[in-house]
């Protein structure tokens, strides 16, 4: 099976970008900071989108993530969270985004006490959020960011339970955090992946390098991906031109 490869792409350069990816067959992942949203020109947007579809391209979203938690344990917190996901679903309303793509925001070391509570308030969000994304028909995708192992995870995908809530996998935020193998994880989340960050490091510093320029095993990823989740999107998470270039390049042998 081909696999749908995608790049990251700031709204704010999809414009500019988006003849290089229609050239190129990218399926472009646009992030939405939250100072996109609040600017957000529908129309731009409704021109952007009618031109990727039209070229055959398909997207997936980003979603904006500093100072939000789905599952805080301050309302107002949480009613913020709602607020920017909202404004998120929104857009995706005109983009129509195979995925979109979340911070869930758990963290052992604030929740740890209070990781049931975290849970609760998490299952209860996005139980909310839903319902939008099966009027878009989209899958909403929560991202490993600071899990050293995949349990957490694992209880909020299983208290769910619905196809349109899965997992997309971040192996460069594995390898700086994990104390599992990457086996190990994939057995326990694999079947729910439906989405794969690509980007390479040294297990120190998420440096978005392109694969194969650090320590991460691509060779062991790609098994596991083509073995759990054949058809799961793979997004290049490049931070500058230069590293995009030499990550599509660097791809190509696993897809």
């Amino acid at each position: 099976m081909a696999r749908t490869l995608n790049v990251n792409c700031a709204y704010a350069r999809l414009a500019e970008k988006s003849d290089l990816f229609i050239q190129r067959r990218l399926n472009p992942e646009i992030f939405f900071s939250a100072d996109a949203l609040d600017g957000l020109q529908v129309d731009d947007l409704a021109r952007q989108a009618r031109k990727l579809a039209s070229a055959g391209l398909t997207t997936t979203i980003h979603a904006t993530f500093v100072d939000l938690n789905p599952g805080s344990l301050d309302k107002s917190i949480r009613m913020a969270t709602r607020y920017r996901f909202e404004q998120i679903f929104d857009a995706a309303e005109i983009l129509k985004p195979q995925n979109i793509v979340f911070h869930p925001g758990y963290d052992e070391l604030r929740y740890g006490d209070n990781r049931k509570a975290w849970l609760d308030y998490s299952i209860s969000f996005w139980n909310d959020m839903l319902p939008m994304a099966r009027n878009i028909g989209c899958v909403i995708a929560v991202e490993n960011i600071f899990e050293k192992e995949p349990s957490t995870l694992l209880e909020l995908l299983e208290a769910v339970d619905d196809p349109l809530f899965r997992n997309c996998f971040d192996v460069g935020h594995w390898n700086m955090f994990n104390t599992v193998s990457m086996e190990e994880w994939f057995s326990s989340l694999g079947r729910y992946v439906v989405e794969a960050h690509i980007h390479d490091n040294h297990g120190q510093r998420d440096e978005h390098l392109p694969l194969g320029e650090g320590q991460i095993n691509f060779d062991l990823l790609f098994t596991l991906l083509n073995r759990y989740a054949p058809a799961a999107i793979c997004t290049i998470e490049a931070h500058t031109d230069e590293r995009l270039e030499r990550a599509v390049q660097n791809i190509q042998k696993y897809l």
